[in-house]
């Protein structure tokens, strides 16, 4: 068995017009809202094996405080330019390509694919937005990541910052 933690980058800045898309960064909503969630999964006892990221700078800066609040080692971290606006198809080869000895697995990217994705998971509740730090939870029964196909993999948890207990 087999689980994956699809998050989608905390909020970002929109406040200087020169960066360029990828290298945008957390706005001050997004510097709370990803400690918030990464500790939200520390108190469900979620301990992950590695992350995989987007190489886009809001994803990686989202990515590092889960990797700090849920000790998660940098050479466990996998940055992949591919995730950046990635689209199902695409995730799923990445996924594909993870360690087969890794069986939790943090992988931060971006709408509008996040929200595809979500879907196409096996559950039968539509979500129509995975929010900024939204996080899709997926188990799929495989031994090896290369295995992986989102079709057969079952969404059995969505957990998002404004969420009421």
């Amino acid at each position: 068995m087999k689980t994956i933690y699809f998050i989608r980058h905390a909020k970002s800045s929109w406040d200087n017009m020169m960066l360029d898309d990828h290298d945008r960064t957390l706005n001050a909503r997004g510097l709370r809202n990803a400690p918030d969630m990464a500790g939200r999964l520390a108190e469900l006892g979620v301990v992950p094996d590695g992350i995989l990221t987007s190489s886009a700078q809001r994803a990686q800066e989202t990515a590092a405080f889960f990797a700090d609040t849920l000790n998660v080692d940098e050479e466990n971290t996998i940055v992949e330019e591919k995730l950046y606006h990635g689209w199902p198809d695409g995730i799923e080869k990445e996924v594909r390509r993870l360690p087969a000895h890794w069986n939790t697995v943090l992988l931060f990217g971006h709408n509008p694919g996040y929200t595809d994705l979500a879907n196409r998971l096996q559950n039968d509740e539509y979500i129509a937005n995975v929010p900024t730090c939204g996080i899709s939870v997926a188990k799929t029964d495989i031994t090896d990541w290369s295995e992986f196909t989102i079709r057969q993999a079952r969404r059995v948890d969505f957990l998002f910052p404004k969420q009421e207990s």
